[in-house]
């Protein structure tokens, strides 16, 4: 260090070349000291002079630096020193206050260090290697290295980090830093990396760029932010300015979506900061990069469908009628929703039905063309409004359908209280402003493009020019208008009413025969052009005169001779006569030569400098092109070529009309093939399904023949057993299990009937109990006539009920009687089908039939079966019935017994009333006890019946496990 300072000491005494021997020891000291702080120390040095002695340092310790990078990256200090020195030395950020030469040769000097700095592509991949250090003294003077590189020779460097393994990669993750320094100096990396290089911009974008610099902008607070989100969406331009693959990764990834918050505005007039102006303009440039012209039509469709469907151009439209808005926000903003609406016919009546919050409301449409019709109004917001409503009849014929219209006498508002913006037109197309003219006309003349109906129904409108005079067509206007040429005191350009009124005449009557013959109906306007076209003017003139020979050439082309004195080779010879064919074919070409004309057909939105190169229109150059060729042809050919061409054009016609007439024919014929084709398809189906349908029937027969084969086995080893119930058993595998069932539910039933016998045991019981408590003696006459009283009442309801449940059991008994006699018909109809079935000597036929015959009897049997399970669902609902019932005497028993507790201490000693009830509870129970009797005689034939059926049920079990083992194999 002491060293160090001597050499500094001395510098500014000494002569000059003492800093270059200062430079040299501190560059042998880096390159032989062994000590890292030695080193490391001459290295800082080095960056201290590296800023005024940029020249020195850089010729003698570029390599030593470029050594300490590879050699001693463990210490990330005399790493970060390095890196600074290397910056100092290739970057051109000087102070501004420099002459102009001295910076020239500062970028020469940074040009020449950075191609000697990556004339070794590894010094580069070094770079790159060393961004993947965490620490920020290595990191930020990298990334800003990096950039200084870029910036210096752009292709060369990028080159190098296409072609470094994951180059690209390691520079996305700078966006990814928590230090916002690096982060955003990652950003402006990434500018200078992606900057004309589609093979960089698609890796950048695939490497999810779009997601993390969207992210950076919603959180700096979209418009409201900072430089950073205008840095982040010049990345953002980069990456999607022509670039059709990245515009559409980021459609597809619904990034689009994410756009529209950065367009709500305030409905406040302040807080329009310089940068907050600069973010909305830029974002309204990158919407405009997604739905640009010059982008193929099919990406740009699918981006104005989306931006509608999102909402975005819902937004824009909001910021254009907003109050408040800088001018050039409004005009950026007219420019953006232009191209968002054209050609997209979903976006155009959208547009079309937007009004501006006004009292009464008017369209958007009205008010953007009173902007442009105004004169006072900035002239480049009259450009946005023209090229706003040039968009908006773009390729739409409903939207020109919709102006004209507002001309026509029929729709006009005879009350006045509302403005058109066809009225607006032709206020701006007649007004003393000659700005507004060509703007007035170039718009009218969009209402007409390809569209011959309202070039027809624009020769409709009449015009009142004066109080007194009568009404003179729109076309004659603009003829009266345009022979007066300099007449009339007009403010701006000389030519540049009569090139609007001639470029609106010219769309107007090309394709249009009828618009033709009313242009030269006017006697006065053939001889006002040729007198145009043959007089020697100065060159402003020349312009107005081939624009004449166009429209006198046009009226040639599209003449349909319907006018005898206009006819097509009569204005050949005048033109002959009067100009000369040369003269009138190089006065021709005096449009296309111009020097405006070519600047008008790149783009189509009119974009001047000032008004003065305010001549041309997009779409009049491409008409001109399309007809300045066939004019010329048309005008050197002779009546006798004309009239071949005419019948060549009518053998075409005809011609035409055969190859469509037959086209038709082959068209009809191919629907036929297709619809035959449909039919043998859908025949083909139907006859597969019917070949399965017949393999099925066929496979059924077979099994039907088996199971016949079967039964005739079982039904003769029937024969050896006793009992006609086996035999039904076997007729069908189903039919034995619905039998079981049957008995099943009759067993219940039977089960249900103990239980209510049992109940009522219960019952006799409590009615004893009963019995027992009348006989307590009481002491209280009244109470105990009140208690007799009542216990007559209780026991005519426990007759009532004893006799409601005697229906109920002799209801039930005749169920099961029926049940069973049903069970018996059953048997004896399996028994008849078991005789049937064996009868002998039956041919094949009539095994069939009499397979036919088993099956009908087996489904009437299932039916059968069916209808008793319904018959013992109606004896189960009966039985919950019955269940209630039971549970309402149970309750009845229980105030009964409570009622005993009374009558335990209010009976009286009364013998007369005790007898009388001695009496009725003696005839109680003689009708309980015959009730039993009943009961026991119903219930004992169902007992003796429940022998016999488990007996038989034994027999078939034993039966059923025989025919297993016989048929087994089935």
């Amino acid at each position: 260090m002491n060293f160090l300072r001597g050499v500094m000491g001395g510098q500014s005494a000494g002569p000059q070349h003492t800093e270059a021997e200062t430079i040299q020891k501190l560059c042998d000291r880096v390159a032989s000291s062994t000590l890292l702080d030695d080193r490391r120390n001459a290295v800082r040095a080095l960056k201290s002079l590296s800023k005024k002695y940029r020249l020195e340092v850089g010729i003698q310790a570029m390599e030593h630096l470029i050594h300490v990078l590879q050699t001693d990256r463990s210490d990330s200090e005399i790493i970060g020193y390095a890196l600074d020195t290397l910056y100092n030395i290739i970057s051109n950020d000087e102070e501004e206050e420099v002459e102009e030469n001295s910076t020239r040769q500062s970028e020469d000097l940074g040009s020449q260090f950075t191609e000697i700095f990556i004339k070794q592509p590894e010094n580069v991949t070094l770079l790159l290697s060393l961004l993947e250090e965490f620490d920020f003294h290595v990191r930020w003077p990298g990334v800003k290295l990096l950039t200084s590189l870029l910036k210096q020779l752009g292709p060369q460097v990028q080159q190098i980090i296409l072609v470094s393994p994951m180059g690209v990669s390691r520079l996305m993750d700078l966006l990814a830093d928590s230090r916002e320094v690096i982060r955003n100096d990652g950003v402006l990396l990434l500018q200078a990396l992606t900057r004309s290089n589609g093979a960089i911009q698609k890796i950048v974008a695939f490497e999810n760029a779009f997601e993390r610099l969207l992210d950076i902008i919603t959180e700096e607070g979209n418009s409201d932010g900072g430089i950073v989100v205008e840095d982040c969406l010049i990345l953002l331009q980069n990456l999607l300015k022509n670039n059709n693959s990245n515009q559409n990764f980021f459609k597809e990834g619904s990034y689009i979506q994410r756009m529209k918050p950065w367009f709500h505005v305030g409905d406040e007039n302040s807080g329009w900061s310089a940068q907050k102006v600069t973010n909305l303009h830029v974002m309204l440039q990158l919407v405009r990069v997604l739905v640009s012209p010059t982008n193929p039509p099919g990406a740009t469709s699918s981006c104005q469908k989306a931006m509608f469907q999102c909402g975005l151009l819902q937004q824009l439209c909001t910021i254009l009628m907003a109050t408040g808005v800088p001018a050039d926000i409004l005009t950026e903003t007219i420019n953006t929703v232009s191209e968002v609406i054209r050609g997209y016919q979903v976006n155009q009546d959208y547009f079309a039905s937007v009004n501006a919050p006004s009292n009464p409301p008017r369209p958007a449409i009205v008010v953007l063309l009173m902007s442009m019709v105004n004169e006072r109004q900035p002239f480049v917001l009259r450009c946005a409004v023209l090229y706003c409503f040039q968009c908006f009849l773009y390729k739409n014929q409903k939207g020109q359908g919709e102006i004209v219209s507002t001309l026509l006498p029929s729709t006009i508002d005879a009350t006045g209280n509302s403005v058109s913006a066809g009225q607006l037109l032709c206020g701006g197309l007649f007004s003393t402003d000659s700005l507004s003219n060509w703007c007035a006309a170039v718009a009218l003349a969009h209402a007409l493009q390809e569209n011959a109906t309202q070039k027809e129904q624009l020769l409709r409108v009449q015009l009142a020019t004066s109080i007194g005079n009568p009404p003179v067509s729109l076309l004659q206007q603009c003829t009266n208008i345009l022979s007066q040429g300099d007449k009339i005191d007009r403010r701006g350009s000389k030519i540049q009413t009569r090139v609007g009124l001639l470029m609106l005449l010219c769309t107007w009557l090309s394709n249009c025969p009828i618009a033709v013959t009313h242009f030269l109906h006017n006697s006065a306007n053939v001889p006002f052009l040729t007198g145009q076209i043959a007089e020697n003017l100065g060159e402003e003139e020349q312009l107005v005169q081939g624009l004449c020979a166009l429209l006198l050439g046009i009226s040639i082309y599209f003449n349909d001779n319907s006018l005898e004195s206009y006819m097509k080779e009569k204005l050949k010879q005048l033109i002959e006569k009067r100009i000369g064919k040369e003269n009138f074919i190089e006065k021709l070409g005096f449009i296309s030569k111009h020097e405006l004309y070519s600047r008008a057909s790149q783009k189509p939105q009119p974009n001047f400098p000032s008004p003065e190169y305010m001549v041309f229109d997009h779409e009049f150059t491409k008409l001109v092109k399309e007809l300045e060729g066939v004019i010329t042809k048309a005008i050197y050919k002779s009546s006798e070529e004309d009239k071949k061409e005419e019948e060549v054009k009518k053998t075409l016609e005809q011609h035409d009309s055969i190859v469509t007439h037959y086209k038709n024919m082959i068209r009809e014929q191919d629907l036929q093939l297709e619809e035959l084709k449909q039919q043998i398809s859908t025949l083909k189906c139907q006859n597969e399904q019917l070949q399965t349908a017949v393999t099925q029937q066929v496979s059924q027969i077979q099994q039907h023949k088996d199971q016949y084969n079967l039964l005739k086995v079982q039904l003769g080893k029937d024969n050896q057993h006793q009992g006609s119930y086996s035999d039904g058993t076997q007729v069908n595998g189903v039919q034995p299990e619905e039998v079981g069932r049957l008995r099943e539910e009759i067993e219940e039933l039977k089960n249900n009937q103990e239980l209510l016998q049992s109940q009522l045991a219960e019952k006799d019981s409590l009615i004893e109990n009963l019995k027992s408590s009348q006989a307590s003696p009481g002491t209280d006459e009244q109470s105990s006539a009140t208690a007799s009283a009542r216990d007559s009442e209780q026991i005519a309801e426990l007759k009532q009920e004893l006799a409601t449940l005697k229906s109920q059991l002799n209801s039930q008994s005749v169920e099961i009687t029926r049940l069973q006699t049903e069970k018996q018909e059953l048997l004896r109809k399996t028994e008849i089908f078991a005789k049937s079935a064996r009868a002998p000597g039956e041919s094949e036929a009539g095994t069939a039939a009499k397979t036919t015959d088993v099956e009908g009897r087996l489904s009437a049997l299932l039916q059968e079966t069916k209808e008793l399970k319904s018959e013992i669902k109606a004896l189960s609902e009966e039985r919950s019935a019955i269940k209630e019932q039971l549970d309402a005497s149970n309750s009845t028993i229980a105030i009964l017994q409570n009622e005993k507790n009374k009558l335990e201490m209010d009976v009286t000693d009364s013998k007369k009333e005790q007898d009388d009830l001695l009496v009725l509870l003696a005839d109680q129970d003689q009708k309980i006890f015959s009730l039993k009797n009943k009961l026991k005689e119903l219930g004992h034939p169902v007992e003796e019946e429940d022998e016999l059926e488990s007996g038989d049920q034994d027999d078939e079990e034993d039966e059923d496990e025989d025919d297993g083992k016989d048929q087994g194999p089935i």
